[in-house]
């Protein structure tokens, strides 16, 4: 999922090694498993009984010579049709798409930002049905939904049923999922019905519950993305969010509203931070943890992040200064004690490290204690005689 104006190419299902800038202006970009990288409001069962990631660090997957063969077996299983009848969405032969009923409303294909309804069948490619769905709504190229869905909707007709054969890093890819019960590594069989396609509501005429609601739905859906370890695509679900909190409104809204709206804008500045981070975005990371800062001076997830982005700039003294701050605010705080013992030794020895240079550079000037000291002159004038005449 990237921004409404561009379609990627990569699977959510996959990890992302690059990132666009989304709609809200900000860089699509960045931690280690620790405590303080968990998000906010996270289900930590969420997919826990899949294989991990085989490439947690977000960069292109190398597919191996199996996994080639084990695609092509699959595409091999796929119904038998005449190769003119599809198309090949995005030339790879990975999304293609076939017709099965044309629409009913020509020169009728929705547009990006677009909300549409769907009827949905999902099935293996051995036929196997995992899912069948009616009168699904999603904001189209807003990555709410597997990117198959997002890439082949916006090419069909209101009205028109379509078969879709997607391969897996356009489903689930390399995890698969658990809700439905899609297989690692398994294309899927999709055939979808268009039903209708409207125009997104302004969001300066929402009211302000619903503005909390709609974005806290992206935020969940940014959750989803970053636990599968789809950080680009995490990002710009985060921004999504942000735009709806951010936007100007013409509407009333109470100080609790407020209140509630910036609770949201702080989750997702803070889960920002953490996928900016996996992505090795580090100044955008530091953007994001300021921007919450902004909001909540003493935010300890914040405090804690801005100083481990400026560790890895190699900034130590700022960041134990920033690590200190956090650790007065939350003393038992074990996550920032190790981090900032961490930090305070690779400062001193980046320290002895500069004075090694400093001295090699000086040529290792002597010891001043060994340097014979010249003798002091005499205060004593010495006088010399003259014969007078």
């Amino acid at each position: 999922m990237e921004d409404k104006n561009s379609i990627p190419v990569n699977g959510s299902g996959d990890n992302q090694d690059s990132s666009k800038t989304k709609k809200s202006g900000r860089t699509s970009l960045l931690d280690s498993g620790e405590d303080f990288e968990m998000l906010e409001d996270v289900d930590d069962g969420v997919d826990d009984d899949l294989p991990p990631l085989e490439d947690a660090g977000g960069g292109k997957k190398q597919n191996s010579q199996a996994e080639t063969a084990k695609t092509e077996a699959v595409t091999d299983n796929s119904p038998s049709l005449p190769p003119e009848e599809w198309l090949d969405v995005l030339g790879n032969g990975q999304l293609r798409k076939k017709v099965l009923e044309p629409g009913s409303e020509p020169d009728s294909k929705p547009q990006r930002g677009q909300i549409v309804t769907i009827n949905l069948k999902t099935s293996l490619t051995d036929g196997t049905t995992v899912e069948e769905e009616s009168n699904i709504s999603f904001t189209l190229g807003d990555g709410d939904v597997m990117q198959a869905l997002d890439l082949t909707v916006q090419l069909m007709e209101i009205g028109e049923k379509a078969l879709v054969e997607a391969g897996s890093k356009y489903a689930y890819g390399a995890l698969g999922s658990s809700t439905p019960a899609v297989p690692p590594h398994a294309d899927l069989i999709l055939e979808i019905q268009l039903l209708s396609a409207a125009e997104a509501p302004d969001l300066e005429l929402l009211s302000p519950s619903e503005r909390i609601s709609l974005a806290s739905k992206k935020r969940e859906r940014g959750n989803v993305h970053y636990q599968r370890g789809d950080y680009a695509f995490a990002i710009n679900s985060y921004g999504i969010a942000l735009q709806i909190t951010e936007a100007s409104s013409r509407v009333d809204i109470s100080p609790q509203e407020e209140e509630d709206l910036l609770d949201v804008t702080v989750k997702c500045l803070n889960n920002m931070a953490a996928a900016q981070l996996k992505l090795d975005h580090y100044e955008a990371a530091l953007r994001s943890c300021v921007s919450v800062l902004a909001h909540q001076p003493d935010n300890i997830k914040a405090l804690f992040r801005q100083g481990k982005v400026l560790a890895l700039q190699g900034e130590y003294a700022e960041a134990i200064r920033i690590l200190k701050r956090a650790l007065k605010l939350e003393p038992s705080n074990k996550t920032i004690h190790a981090e900032l013992s961490k930090l305070v030794k690779k400062h001193s020895e980046q320290k002895g490290a500069e004075q090694a240079m400093y001295k090699k550079m000086l040529g290792n000037p002597p010891d001043i204690n060994t340097v014979q000291k010249p003798q002091a002159k005499s205060s004593w004038v010495s006088l010399g005689w003259h014969r007078h005449p």
